[in-house]
């Protein structure tokens, strides 16, 4: 298991994202961790399952998550 904390940039492959809500999850390494729409770094507030990113992590309200989502090309 990896050690994950604020800060870091990772890859991750996007598990699953609900488009209506804006809510997703990436997996790091095995870790999941979510995000919003709002940290997918385009600014198109969508993203395919599937999709290798590299994913900056951070904090909000107390939680782990992906605070930034970046699509590899």
């Amino acid at each position: 298991m990896p050690v994950l904390r604020d800060g870091i940039t990772a890859s991750a492959i996007v598990t699953s994202f609900d488009e209506v809500v804006g809510l997703g999850t990436v997996d790091v390494d095995g870790v999941m961790l979510g995000f919003h729409c709002v940290a997918i770094a385009d600014g198109s507030r969508v993203i395919d399952v599937g999709a290798a990113v590299r994913v900056t992590l951070g904090r909000r309200f107390g939680a782990l998550e992906a605070l930034s989502v970046a699509t590899q090309d």
